[in-house]
């Protein structure tokens, strides 16, 4: 726990707060001061407890205007095109996966055949990583594109 040290109103206070929320605790300090100021500005004498109490309702009031307005904002729908082209990509990424899964198939049963003694699959184990290879490069350039995809629909 830190201790802190806050000005409201002409007034010092020693307050406690977690380690490394000292500024939070500044900052939140120094927006209830400049309401507090506003209230001692206006020449009303008000006790030490009326004027946080007045300068927390006038911060809450203007919290809750701005909820407000924020709630009033038209929530943003989604591209219709980005959404189609995430599809599409998607459709890409699961088919190239499918593709990816029966390569793997192939070349383990090629292996197998190749460690049992079958010299003539050479070629075919070779044609089956360059096969997957391809799949594999094509696989991460369709992740990357549904992954900018996933970033612009974000932003």
């Amino acid at each position: 726990m830190s201790q802190v040290t806050i000005e409201i109103g002409g007034r010092s206070f020693e307050v406690v707060c977690q380690e490394g929320e000292e500024e939070f605790l500044h900052a939140a300090a120094a927006m209830l001061n400049e309401e507090a100021q506003k209230l001692d500005g206006a020449g009303a004498r008000i006790t030490e407890s009326r004027m946080l109490l007045m300068s927390g309702l006038l911060l809450a009031d203007r919290t809750a205007a701005t909820e407000e307005k924020l709630n009033a904002l038209p929530t943003s729908k989604p591209d219709p095109e980005t959404t189609d082209r995430a599809r599409d990509a998607e459709a890409k990424l699961r088919a190239a996966e499918v593709d990816m899964t029966a390569l793997k198939a192939e070349l383990s049963q090629a292996q197998s055949q190749l460690e049992a003694g079958n010299p003539e699959q050479d070629d075919m184990v070779e044609k089956l990583r360059s096969e997957r290879d391809e799949a594999v490069s094509a696989l991460q350039k369709i992740v990357g594109q549904v992954q900018g995809l996933a970033t612009a629909q974000e932003d």
